[in-house]
């Protein structure tokens, strides 16, 4: 159901305000007035078609959470947490009166990025657009000149060996047919955690031809519980416990016959669209996530686009997508894009595309757009060290869509809150040296 708003209660008239009780000249109070808040009111109600049931959360009160949270690399349980003792948080999400008590449960948030979904969620990424431009932070020139870069946000998943899936595949596949009431022949509940814990002592050793036989062994206690629970299908009732039951079965046999270079490999149970990325890098020779397009302007590095890419595309297949995100969160295409070698054979033509390495008949103006292109290498380090694309909690791939968006917008604010801290400082710092000049009866130097 849509949301309703709050009507003031009697006792209000007798509180102090928040306005009263907060720093007028703070960054998250002029953030406030910098976003269109009617916005989400409007764009998120075709969320909430049912005129039944109870009203929804006011749609600022979200916006402003998640916000918060991306801006400061919280969960949903701290940013609820902080909220309840923090009176500028309270002011972003539209409170009039201090509060107490948490306003929403932290698994609301959960249900409001599963409602909204992409969609939803890109119109948080434009409202942080134009609060940029409307702080001064970025001009419309800026949107016209772009740096895309890609880079991989790993799944909040553990270290992915043969010997830990086998285990995990077995063990739920007892627990399944334990709530089926299914007797098994074997569990092997007692030697394969053994077994497991054995394969990783070889392969700390070196001995890896008593780990391949281990291994094997252990492979081969989860494919007997796998095809005794498979024989005992007919006696289960027809149900969503069988459903479950069968999708599980689908898993581990897939699991039990990948190959070792397959390209549909699973590294995790729980989250099998999980690609496997090499990146080159000395201290970590492969990620386990999902890749993600970054476009930024060329000059502020302002993100105006994040998308997520699952099954790991060639960079240069994901170019067109990335621009015509850019398109339509900003209404205007970017004249020219600076991008790296690994996005060669792109096939954009509505876009001027520079690669680097490639000089030759280029004007200085162009040379120097190029050697900036490197500075979206930062940005993407301090949207994982101050962000938190490092690594991805939300479940399957519109879970790595939303939060790669996500980590666009808490990126954006944290420019912001920066500016209009840079902003302030300076006012401070003219109105203390006018004061002093005042005071010693010499003529302001700007003035002179």
């Amino acid at each position: 159901m849509k949301h309703r708003s709050r009507l003031p209660e009697q006792d209000d008239l007798l509180r102090p305000r928040l306005v009263e009780m907060i720093d007028p000249r703070h960054e998250l109070v002029k953030l406030t007035a910098l976003i269109d808040w009617e916005v989400f009111e409007r764009e998120w109600s075709g969320f909430f078609p049912s005129a039944t049931g109870r009203p929804a959360t006011s749609p600022r009160l979200v916006a402003g959470l998640l916000y918060l949270q991306h801006a400061y690399r919280l969960s949903d349980e701290a940013v609820v947490a902080r909220w309840v003792e923090n009176p500028y948080y309270q002011h972003l999400t539209g409170e009039t009166f201090f509060q107490h008590r948490p306003p929403i449960n932290p698994s609301s948030l959960t249900r409001w990025r599963n409602r909204i979904g992409e969609e939803g969620v890109e119109w948080l990424l434009t409202q942080t657009i134009e609060a940029g431009r409307k702080s001064g932070a970025i001009d419309d020139a800026s949107l016209k000149r772009v740096a895309v870069d890609t880079t991989v946000m790993e799944k909040n998943i553990a270290h992915p060996t043969d010997a830990r899936l086998y285990e995990r595949a077995r063990a739920q596949l007892v627990t399944l047919a334990q709530e089926a009431g299914v007797d098994l022949r074997q569990s092997y509940a007692r030697l394969s955690p053994r077994l497991a814990m054995q394969v990783g002592r070889y392969a700390h050793a070196k001995q890896f031809r008593r780990m391949r036989k281990a291994l094997k062994k252990l492979k081969g206690y989860t494919g007997r519980v796998m095809r005794d629970l498979r024989r005992h299908l007919d006696d289960i009732a027809t149900g969503p416990l069988r459903d479950q039951i069968i999708a599980k079965l689908a898993l581990v046999s897939q699991l039990l016959h990948q190959q070792p270079k397959g390209s549909d490999k699973i590294y995790a149970l729980h989250e099998p669209e999980v690609d496997c990325i090499s990146k080159g890098k000395a201290r970590v020779r492969y990620e386990f996530g999902c890749k993600v397009s970054i476009t930024t302007t060329l000059d502020e590095g302002f993100v105006v686009g994040m998308r997520s890419f699952p099954g790991n595309p060639y960079d240069g297949h994901t170019l067109g997508p990335a621009l015509e995100q850019v398109e339509i969160l900003t209404d205007q295409r970017p004249d020219l894009a600076v991008v790296d070698r690994g996005y060669r054979g792109h096939g954009v033509g509505a876009t001027r595309v520079l690669i680097s390495g490639s000089r030759r008949g280029l004007t200085p103006r162009l040379i120097a757009d190029l050697r900036r292109r490197s500075a979206i290498e930062p940005e993407i380090g301090h949207m994982k060290s101050d962000g938190r694309l490092a690594r991805c909690p939300l479940k399957g791939t519109i879970g790595d869509a939303i939060f790669a968006v996500l980590c666009g917008c808490g990126h954006n604010i944290r420019k912001i809150l920066a500016h209009l801290r840079t902003l302030l400082s300076l006012i401070i710092a003219v109105i203390l040296v006018t004061c002093r000049h005042h005071q010693s009866g010499q003529d302001h130097p700007l003035e002179a």
